[in-house]
Parts: C-alpha cells; sequence; structure tokens
C-alpha cells in the first residue's frame, strides 16, 4: 500500500478500530490523536480550510508555460536538450507517460479535488454531526465549488478522461475503484459547479484572488468556448462585459506588481515571497512563482531591474513576427535582449546566451525582477499568474457572438477592436470583417494578446487549427497528454491514445 499516493495527497485517514468487546469505548484522544471530529467545528475552521482549497492553484504554475511551449509561441529552452527534459518532450511531441512536470499538475489537481470535496462532504452537518451555521457560508461553497471546477478544467483540457469524483474525499481503498469519465461529462459537472458558484458567490470580495461572481462567470464562459456552446457562452460572458473592468491603458502596466489584481483582472493566482521557501524536492510548491524564475536570462548582470532566470520558455520568432508595426504588445511580450542591451548602455548589461533553441527573445510578461523574490530566490518570486484577463473575455465574447448559430458580427466587431484599439493606441486598425474571416482575425487577436499567458496550446486544439500549426502534432493523439504511468499502474486507468 506504500506506493498509493498522489491523486489521493488529502487524505485523512481513518483508523482502524479491534472489534473485540474491551475495545467498545476507547476513544483515539486517550492517545492524543486528531481524527475527523476535529475538524471543522466553528466558521473560522470552515474558513481556514476553505484557504487551503485554494493553495494547490500556486502549484498549477506549470500549466501556463506548458500552454505556450507546447504551440508555436515558445520554445522549451535552457542550457542543454537534456535540460528541463520534461518541458523539452512537451515542446517537440516526444512525450512520455513518466513526464514530471505533467504528473505534478494531475497532483496538484485532485489535491485540489480532495480538499473540496471533503469540505462539500462536511457542508450541512460537521465530521461530529453538528450544524454550524454562519452567514456568508453558502457564498464561501460558491468559491469551493469554482476551485473544484477550476481543478476539473485543467485536467480535462491536458489529460482528456479523468476519474471524475464529487461525493467524498477520497480513502486508500478507493484507489482500485477509480474509473474514468468522458470529456463530455467532466464538462457537465464544470459546469454545474460553476452555476452554483454564479448562484452564490458575490460581485465583490474584500479580499484580493478570492472568487467573485464574475470570475465564475468568465470562467464557465471559457467552459462553453472549449465545448463549441457559443450560445450559452454570450450571456455569461456579457455578464462580465458589462461589470465593473476596464482595460488598463498601459498594457505593459498590466504585469508589473503594481498592475496586480487591478482594474482588468477578472482572477489570478495570488503568489507571494512573505513566506520564503526551500524545498527544492517539490519547486512547485511553495508560496511563490516557480515559472517565473524559469523565463529569466541566463547569467544576466548589470544594473537593469531584471534578475537573472534559467533561460526556459522562450519567446519565438514566429511570435514576434506575427504583430504588425505599431503594436505595443509585442515588446511587453517579447523582450529582445540584444535591443535592449544596445538601447540602455549605462546598465552594463552581460548575460549569457541561451545555449539550446536560442531565439533572442525572453517572455517580459514574467521576466523576473530584483527585489520581488526571497529566501531561496528562484523559488520565490512573488508574480500573480494573470489567468483571465477582461481582454481575453473582450475576445472570447467576441467569438461566441461570431460562431453561434445566429451570428451578431457587428458586436464581435466592437469587443474585438477595443482590444485593438488599446493594443496600436488609435481606431486605424479596427477590423471590419465578417463571418470566417472575422472568426479568424479573433483567433489571431487571441495569439497577440493573450502570447506567453498560457492559452496558444489549448486554443489551437479546441479550434482544431493545431495540426496544420504545430509541427510534429499528430492528431488524434497530441490533443491531449499523457496520464502519468503512476496512475496507470496504481488506479488502473486507461491511457490516453498514442502514448
Amino acid at each position: 500500500m506504500k506506493n498509493i499516493k498522489n491523486i489521493l495527497g488529502f487524505v485523512l485517514l481513518a483508523l482502524t478500530f479491534a472489534s473485540c468487546s474491551e475495545w467498545v469505548d476507547y476513544s483515539p484522544k486517550d492517545d492524543y490523536k486528531v481524527t475527523d471530529q476535529d475538524y471543522l467545528k466553528s466558521e473560522a475552521d470552515y474558513q481556514s480550510m476553505a484557504v487551503s482549497v485554494y493553495t494547490p492553484m500556486q502549484w498549477l504554475n506549470q500549466v501556463v508555460p506548458i500552454g505556450d511551449i507546447a504551440s508555436d509561441n515558445a520554445v522549451a529552452g535552457g542550457e542543454n536538450a537534456s535540460d528541463v527534459l520534461d518541458l523539452q518532450n512537451i515542446d517537440d511531441f516526444t512525450l512520455t507517460a513518466q513526464n514530471g512536470t505533467l504528473a505534478e499538475i494531475w497532483k496538484a489537481s485532485y489535491e485540489g479535488i480532495n480538499r473540496a470535496n471533503y469540505l462539500f462532504q462536511y457542508k450541512d452537518a460537521n465530521p461530529a454531526g453538528e450544524v454550524i451555521a454562519f452567514s456568508g457560508k453558502d457564498a464561501l461553497y460558491g468559491e469551493i465549488a469554482f476551485l473544484r471546477a477550476y481543478y476539473y478544467f485543467n485536467l480535462v483540457k491536458v489529460f482528456g478522461n479523468v476519474p471524475l469524483f464529487t461525493e467524498k474525499k477520497l480513502g486508500i481503498a478507493d484507489s482500485k475503484t477509480l474509473k474514468q469519465a468522458t470529456k463530455a461529462e467532466v464538462y457537465a459537472q464544470i459546469e454545474k459547479d460553476l452555476t452554483t458558484a454564479i448562484a452564490s458567490l458575490t460581485t465583490a470580495n474584500p479580499k484580493n484572488g478570492r472568487i467573485t461572481k464574475y470570475a465564475a462567470q468568465a470562467l464557465l464562459g471559457k467552459v462553453y468556448l472549449y465545448q463549441n456552446k457559443f450560445a450559452e457562452a454570450v450571456p455569461v460572458l456579457k455578464s462580465v462585459v458589462d461589470g465593473p473592468f476596464s482595460l488598463v491603458a498601459n498594457f505593459g502596466e498590466i504585469f508589473l506588481q503594481s498592475g496586480e489584481n487591478g482594474a482588468e483582472s477578472v482572477f489570478e493566482i495570488q503568489y507571494s515571497n512573505a513566506s520564503p521557501y526551500y524545498n527544492w524536492g517539490g519547486v512547485t510548491r511553495g508560496q511563490g512563482n516557480y515559472a517565473v524564475q524559469q523565463c529569466g536570462i541566463r547569467g544576466l548582470t548589470g544594473s537593469s531591474p531584471y534578475a537573472a532566470g534559467w533561460s526556459t520558455n522562450l519567446p519565438t520568432q514566429d511570435l514576434a513576427k506575427a504583430y504588425t508595426d505599431g503594436d505595443k504588445r509585442k515588446d511587453v511580450t517579447c523582450l529582445d535582449i540584444e535591443a535592449y542591451k544596445a538601447a540602455n548602455p549605462n546598465f552594463g548589461i552581460t548575460y549569457q546566451v541561451a545555449p539550446f533553441k536560442n531565439t533572442g527573445l525572453y517572455n517580459q510578461k514574467y521576466l523576473p525582477r530584483k527585489g520581488e523574490s526571497s529566501g531561496q530566490i528562484e523559488l520565490n518570486y512573488l508574480n500573480n499568474q494573470r489567468i483571465i484577463r477582461l481582454a481575453d473575455v473582450y475576445l472570447m465574447y467576441a467569438e461566441a457572438l461570431n460562431r453561434k448559430a445566429s451570428p451578431d458580427d457587428a458586436t464581435a466587431q466592437i469587443y474585438l477592436n477595443k482590444v485593438r484599439q488599446r493594443a496600436f493606441g488609435d481606431n486605424n486598425h479596427n477590423i471590419a470583417a465578417t463571418g470566417n474571416t472575422l472568426k479568424e482575425a479573433i483567433w489571431a487577436e487571441r495569439r497577440l494578446e493573450l502570447g506567453m499567458e498560457g492559452d496558444r496550446f489549448f486554443d489551437l486544439v479546441r479550434t482544431g487549427q493545431a495540426s496544420s500549426k504545430l509541427k510534429g502534432f499528430v492528431a488524434g493523439k497530441n490533443e491531449v497528454f499523457p496520464i502519468p504511468q503512476t496512475e496507470i499502474d496504481v488506479s488502473g486507468l486507461t491511457q490516453n491514445a498514442g502514448y
């Protein structure tokens, strides 16, 4: 049994009691043992445990670089062909079921699901059978429902058919009973959880990073888009479009520390350097954003605001060339290190050229900056990941309007052009196309607006463009990644086709 782990991460192990009558009155407390009976005794307990359901979102920071490295937006980079091998294999579509980065995504997602399930198991009464009522409990459970939906959304878009369970936290004995649900079944549960969240949540939360009704509506709209449910996506996305958000005038400011949780932010994952982390055995599991260190410039010295990193997740020249003259997003997304060095001679910049798959470009949206980490510097960057921004919602809304059975291309143009007007600072680059041409313009805009934010690969897959855009992509196989081999061995799951 010692090998049964991973998906069972947050299991509270049950005690085994002898059946002899002399032990009938035995209490685990006699041996100072903590049991389920000691949990969820107060509102504070529910609130604290709800926060723990948020935590695994921080551990999913590799979903963002994977979303670009697997696409035409970025390459794995690194020191050599064997450096960050998990990402190299994703980049080259030479994936195996032993990929450790994918295994961590699986484990972290199910950790979050198990934590959410534990709270749902005891929503009406705690483990001792006591009803703990408090103001705002339904809204709190709306947050938990959103989080479970978010974890399942990551699983279904990365792995496809995955085990689906919602009734309770898993126990050790459940491992061999797990069955994979179809993607349609998983999406149905995600929709159900997000609908519950929308009904329960308020439109504002005084604590940054906590889930709001708008975040749930935006995610539900994205989930509908992934299933080509365009008519359903329109009203929920419109609720966000009509909400209190606004596009930030200066695109580059979105990704600064001062831009976190700003006017454009609908949902972002919070990171911190306040509690330094030192565990190199679990690099993604601190409060800091490990993905930031990965994309930094190797061996960087000098007085620029940037800190050194490992030269992985490098933007491609193909992405850089996709921007047209005057598009302010290009320089914010793709830092040309030689051009930057030449423009800032006073910084005294030196660096090591990225030795593998060098593109000359770096991911400036998440480039590490001095003073934004602590402790073990590489593991504690405070940069939030911007998961859904208003510009993303505008483009999803435009796509849904264009692709629904009764298109509204005029309104779709308005929201596409709002994004372009911010990018160019004028109305001269507005798009007046309709039909299929407008659809392709919206798809192209998503690449330019959301470059290096983790959407590109999944957008190409959901829109059926991946096989024509990505070298090495095999249709019928690479739409999803392999299920970790440990899960095949432990739970008897069926591996995805082609792996």
